[in-house]
């Protein structure tokens, strides 16, 4: 690939977007005090793995960190399911609390309204989705 190909400043755009949205979800972790419970804790750590393997694609696109970032991108995309799995749990347990006489599937339908938002944990997967476009196809010593 050329050294400043179109496809390489693609690829590098996806990067630094993917990068931008890793570490805006933690900013934005933070601002919320999303630190109640471990799981709370685990896209922080997600995030900033992520911030790093793409960073270090950014400086040097070699094999072992492209693998890296794709490694990085498959637990992002795992993390973000389990996160609106927690987040529909959360629901569906208030609902439950304050709605003791609500049926079960009643419950289950208003958790999907509640306060913990079911597609904020997919801010992960986005970053990841991107990542992983960036490296689509890319040789392991070909440059991103």
């Amino acid at each position: 690939m050329q050294p400043n190909s179109t496809e390489q400043r693609y690829r590098r755009f996806l990067l630094y977007v993917a990068g931008f949205v890793w570490a805006g979800s933690i900013v934005e972790l933070i601002l919320a005090e999303h630190t109640e419970s471990w799981q709370q804790f685990v896209p922080f750590v997600v995030g900033a793995i992520g911030l790093m393997a793409v960073t270090a694609v950014l400086q040097k696109p070699t094999g072992p960190r492209v693998k890296a970032l794709r490694v990085t991108s498959v637990i992002a995309v795992i993390t973000s399911l389990a996160g609106g799995y927690w987040h529909m749990a959360a629901n569906y347990e208030l609902e439950r609390e304050v709605h003791e006489s609500a049926s079960a599937w009643t419950s289950l339908y208003e958790a999907f309204f509640g306060a913990s938002p079911l597609l904020a944990p997919g801010i992960l997967a986005l970053a990841a989705v991107l990542a992983w476009a960036s490296t689509w196809q890319l040789l392991p010593d070909a440059e991103a």
